[in-house]
């Protein structure tokens, strides 16, 4: 029997697999990697890797055995399928006869298109009759604090939510509740919305950024059009930027406000406050 994490050099699967060596012995685990250059320091410490691609559905075959408790980590190629690649590795793992496999999902709030992708493999999990855990991730603190170089540069914090509230947790707070729900018992079958303790606006995002440095920093709230024109204008590509563009308007309707206190209770701990987060990038 192993904890298999897909995506395990990710940003958030190294999270995970960092949690999962302070609990488990490292043999224990698997790392299912599409390189194993990428998986090498984790091999170095003794954890199996497992060279597969969600988009070569070959890669999967017997990668997984009866027994295994399974993390499918989203896929983070929202070009690509997403759900058909998710379906590969819940057909390998029912083929395997895995005894439970853990998703990041998305909050059960939320409306925008992102949350398309997650619905529909939420949908596949449950018609494959394995037992499952859906771990509704709510949005991450550094989804904000890895893009403070253009606010710093500008000293304005754009965005198309309006008076919205974010009850945002770091990715490592997300990474401890899938090392506690693959390594517990009693998560069978169950469906966790997970937030941060406290829903920020971004007027006190801005706030707190402009402490943390004594720069002059405000929130400028535009139109979701107008940020998506932001957005390709830096690079990035439009069907990317009108997804970002349609969470904020999500956020707006206040869809990522809500705070459940479901992930603070799975880790033991409150969750990292955003001015934590911050502090933590202007040092990286």
């Amino acid at each position: 029997m192993s904890i298999v994490v897909t995506g395990a050099t990710g940003n958030l699967g190294r999270f995970v697999i960092e949690g999962l060596l302070e609990k488990v012995p490292a043999e224990q685990i698997t790392a299912v990697v599409r390189s194993e250059e990428k998986g090498a320091g984790f091999a170095a410490r003794g954890v199996k890797l497992a060279v597969a691609d969600y988009n070569a559905p070959e890669t999967f075959d017997g990668l997984f055995s009866a027994g295994d408790r399974v993390l499918l980590i989203s896929g983070s190629e929202v070009d690509k399928g997403r759900v058909t690649q998710h379906k590969v590795v819940i057909d390998a793992a029912k083929a395997a006869g895995v005894a439970f496999l853990a998703y990041t999902s998305a909050p059960g709030s939320l409306t925008a298109a992102l949350a398309d992708d997650h619905r529909g493999t939420e949908q596949l999990l449950l018609e494959s009759g394995l037992p499952y855990a859906l771990l509704r991730n709510g949005w991450y603190n550094e989804n904000y604090t890895e893009q403070l170089a253009p606010v710093l540069e500008h000293g304005a914090v754009v965005h198309a939510a309006g008076e919205g509230r974010v009850a945002s947790a770091a990715r490592a707070d997300y990474a401890a509740a899938a090392v506690a729900v693959l390594t517990g018992e009693g998560h069978e079958n169950k469906t966790y919305e997970l937030t941060g303790d406290v829903a920020w606006s971004f007027a006190e995002y801005a706030a707190e950024i402009a402490q943390q440095t004594g720069k002059e920093i405000v929130a400028n709230p535009v139109p979701a059009d107008v940020l998506v024109g932001i957005l390709t204008g830096a690079g990035l590509p439009e069907p990317f930027a009108q997804i970002l563009a349609g969470v904020d308007e999500s956020i707006g309707k206040g869809q990522l406000a809500g705070t459940s206190g479901e992930l603070s209770g799975l880790i033991g701990r409150s969750t990292t406050p955003i001015a934590d987060s911050i502090a933590a990038a202007l040092k990286a």
